[in-house]
């Protein structure tokens, strides 16, 4: 049970937005003492109360800014705290470095080839489905995770090695979720949140916690998904790049779709107006994230098309769909299959059940050649809404053709 005085170190820490690292290093550093007596799990420990600070809470005070009394009085909250990603970390510590390091030096050669590897792994994502892809992304995982805590190496090194094990985890919790892995992705999406947060990369964190938000939304968990992609958003900040706030805010404003209800309806068209916003102040010159290269104006058509179909709107939607479908790489079979189931229930939300059963055609033909879970479930979601126009004659034999399989 967290104590008092973990409680407020923790609380003073997050009002500096330090990561326990970088308290860990303040704290030596007002001690006068080199190296690292004391590190990011010894912080850790004692937040969480598993041990008390006694000698070092003095320097924790000065590192802090605060008086020793400050640290041991109780602190009542005005009102719940917002959710921060912190509350989305793993149980333990999963990436912890071994006591005895028995791996190879790393270098940041291994880092850049590391890298590479998850850009053509997120790469040939575009290109394939999450049964593919399923293999190859756990096992590059798995190496990745086992490089940093057995291999030795300089600190900035390791910051490096938890950065790309952070983009490693989103891409292959993306691959896992499509898959229909949805625990398993769960637990990736975790490990390269508490990665990306050790390696101090806020941006990463966010574009993580929004892919886990995503997930949430869609399987049942709407409400888990809005406070998740809420709080990917603030805890980013005003300070991240206009294309990573765009798409923390596509996330949002699908949650609050998901979410029902007029009021997130409304939040939810707020939220892609902001997006819009976000992504307008991109610029040639402004510095984005590689694995960001995907989000651009197409994206941000695509996610408000989706919503105005979720929000049953099918005469805003259809437009949408129809431009975007008109210009897209018919290469990216699964992304084509989903925007078409899109504009299928569309179709059939606008009493156009005819054209949405051609529709769902070509979505269940797609489908077949494409092991994608989302692809999956998006023809059972056509199946069942095409159930109202059953006695159409090209709705009956599509459903004749495709329900008991």
């Amino acid at each position: 049970m967290t104590s008092v005085i973990g409680a407020n170190i923790k609380r003073l820490r997050e009002e500096r937005e330090w990561s326990q690292a970088r308290l860990a290093r303040e704290t030596c550093r007002v001690a006068g003492i080199s190296g690292d007596p004391v590190g990011r799990q010894e912080i850790s420990r004692w937040e969480t109360g598993k041990r008390t600070p006694r000698e070092w809470l003095p320097f924790l005070a000065a590192a802090l800014g605060v008086s020793v009394d400050a640290l041991r009085t109780p602190q009542a909250p005005a009102e719940p705290p917002l959710p921060t990603l912190a509350d989305f970390l793993p149980e333990g510590e999963p990436l912890s470095p071994l006591q005895a390091r028995t791996g190879r030096r790393v270098g940041m050669g291994q880092v850049d080839a590391l890298q590479q590897r998850v850009h053509g792994l997120r790469l040939a994502d575009d290109v394939l489905a999450g049964g593919d892809l399923i293999r190859p992304a756990l096992r590059e995982l798995r190496s990745a995770v086992k490089l940093y805590r057995e291999g030795s190496h300089t600190s900035e090194v390791g910051r490096q090695l938890l950065r790309q094990i952070g983009e490693l985890a989103q891409i292959a919790g993306w691959i896992a979720s499509d898959a229909g892995q949805h625990e398993e992705a769960e637990r990736i999406y975790r490990l390269g949140i508490s990665a990306a947060r050790q390696a101090e990369d806020h941006t990463l964190a966010g574009n993580i916690a929004g892919s886990l938000a995503y997930q949430f939304s869609n399987t049942g968990r709407e409400s888990e998904g809005l406070t998740l992609a809420q709080a990917a958003l603030n805890d980013a900040g005003s300070d991240a790049p206009p294309k990573a706030r765009a798409l923390y805010l596509d996330r949002v404003a699908w949650a609050h779709t998901k979410a029902r209800g007029i009021e997130n309806g409304q939040q939810a068209m707020r939220a892609l107006g902001e997006a819009g916003q976000a992504l307008s102040e991109d610029s040639p010159g402004t510095e984005s994230p590689a694995y960001l290269y995907w989000v651009d104006a197409g994206e941000l058509r695509v996610m408000e098309s989706r919503v105005y179909t979720e929000l049953h709107r099918p005469l805003r939607a259809v437009p949408l769909l129809r431009e975007v479908l008109s210009g897209y790489d018919a290469t990216h079979t699964r992304e084509m299959a989903l925007y078409l189931s899109w504009l299928a229930v569309a179709l059939a939300d606008a009493n156009e059940p005819e054209e949405a059963a051609g529709v769902a055609e070509r979505v269940a033909s797609l489908g077949t050649d494409t092991p994608s879970e989302r692809v999956a479930e998006r023809v059972r979601v056509i199946l069942g809404r095409l159930q109202d126009y059953a006695d159409v004659p090209e709705v009956a034999a599509l459903l004749a053709k495709h329900q008991t399989a």
